[in-house]
């Protein structure tokens, strides 16, 4: 399917996950690779396995370094790399198996990392759940900068 220029999101993706998430993550690098300004595979390559936690770190470091907008992060159930990723500073992830959540974590709580659980749901909700999140943009109310604000503090204690 060919993409227009006006089809493409200007954000940036980095991608990882490991051996559980491998073959979700293979089917959404093919499917969004076109879709967005770039994305950056942060592993793994295949299904042997390896830990969720070496992926975390891969995707927060794009992002931090400023080579990624948002990231994505894949294991078997999502909750691993979402615990990994929410210790590194600069890093807002959460598991979302719904589109709902996926974009409202983006427009209330500026979430930057979305994790999906490889064995929890299939391909299709997995790209509808993405989309949603990379539609998405945070929206500086003062209730949300508030709590936003009050999140970040929370990083430097």
């Amino acid at each position: 399917m060919s993409q227009n220029a006006e089809s493409v999101s200007p954000i940036r993706l980095a991608v990882g996950g490991d051996h559980a998430g491998f073959a979700l993550k293979q089917l959404v690098v093919e499917r969004f690779g076109s879709q967005v300004a770039s994305l950056i595979d942060c592993g793994t390559d295949d299904e042997t396995s390896c830990d969720y936690p070496d992926f975390a770190v891969e995707v927060a470091e794009r992002i931090n370094s400023g080579e990624a907008d948002r990231g994505l992060l894949i294991c078997g159930s999502g909750v691993g790399v979402s615990v990994a990723a929410n210790k590194i500073t600069g890093i807002r992830a959460a598991i979302c198996h719904d589109t709902y959540s996926a974009h409202q974590g983006v427009e209330h709580d500026d979430m930057n990392v979305l994790c999906i659980g490889g064995r929890i749901i299939g391909s299709e909700l997995a790209y509808e759940i993405i989309s949603s999140f990379l539609k998405a943009n945070y929206t500086p109310e003062e209730r949300h900068q508030r709590r936003l604000n009050k999140i970040l503090a929370l990083e430097c204690d």
